[in-house]
């Protein structure tokens, strides 16, 4: 267990140090989420939503799209490219298990958005004044986030066939987590089936929980009403069962879908 957690440290640092060496794949996994928050809060000007300004609703909600970018994106390349490139299979076949290959990338892709969520603290604070109401529910929902979000990445990996093909791949989930996740909008706002749909989808969750932690107030049933620590992890509950069914259905397609050796024919 213990050679499982310093190999899966080691890959982790080594996938950090090839992102800050790669300034496309920094820019598509780092810079380019936070430039489109940027564009979103500018499209709110004075508007209130669910009694807060639009502003801040936007930026609570944005590091669920970053979910899209950060981690499953990420990953899918970085997936792709090893299996193709029989990297994957080289680790395997040494001494670091299959959960320290995979749990490797996935810590390094944690660091990384948690990286992006300080940043985006920072901003918010300098803007609005506002600190997280709840750190520990903030980091709960960010991990798990990831958890799920590598897990679709792993079973995404599987089924594109090569590192240039990975950008259509991911391309319909990252337009619905930027169209379809609340993060511009509650969730309720939508009509009819659209909303259902919303509020069905994984990265849901994780933005009403993020939004809940940042702010204090109750966005998980759309009530906006204020919480103690102690309310919001009540209110974050059935949240969070949603999110682990999620993973339990995303780590199902990660091993059914996962390849280790390059795809053939």
């Amino acid at each position: 267990m213990k050679t499982d957690v310093l190999h899966a440290v080691r890959l982790a640092k080594l996938d950090l140090t090839l992102v800050t060496r790669n300034t496309t794949v920094l820019f598509n996994v780092v810079l380019l989420p936070l430039m489109m928050a940027w564009i979103f809060t500018q499209t709110q000007g004075d508007a209130q939503i669910a009694g807060i300004p639009g502003r801040l609703f936007v930026l609570t909600g944005v590091p669920g799209m970053m979910l899209g970018f950060a981690v499953f994106s990420n990953l899918v390349n970085t997936f792709t490219a090893r299996r193709e490139e029989l990297v994957l299979k080289r680790l395997r076949g040494g001494q670091p298990s299959a959960m320290a290959v995979l749990g490797g990338s996935a810590l390094g892709a944690f660091a990384l958005y948690l990286g992006q969520v300080v940043l985006l603290a920072v901003w918010i604070q300098q803007t609005d004044g506002v600190l997280p109401s709840n750190v520990p529910l903030l980091l709960v929902a960010a991990a798990l986030g990831v958890a799920l979000f590598a897990l679709l990445a792993a079973a995404f990996s599987g089924i594109t066939p090569n590192a240039e093909l990975a950008q259509i791949t991911v391309l319909p989930v990252i337009l619905i987590v930027m169209i379809g996740a609340p993060v511009a909008y509650p969730a309720d706002a939508l009509p009819g089936a659209l909303g259902v749909v919303s509020k069905a989808l994984p990265v849901t969750p994780v933005v009403q929980i993020v939004r809940t932690a940042f702010l204090g107030k109750n966005y998980l049933s759309g009530s906006g009403e204020t919480l103690s620590a102690a309310g919001q992890w009540v209110a974050a509950l059935p949240a969070l069962g949603i999110l682990l069914g999620w993973i339990v259905v995303a780590a199902l397609l990660a091993r059914w879908l996962f390849r280790w050796e390059p795809r053939r024919g």
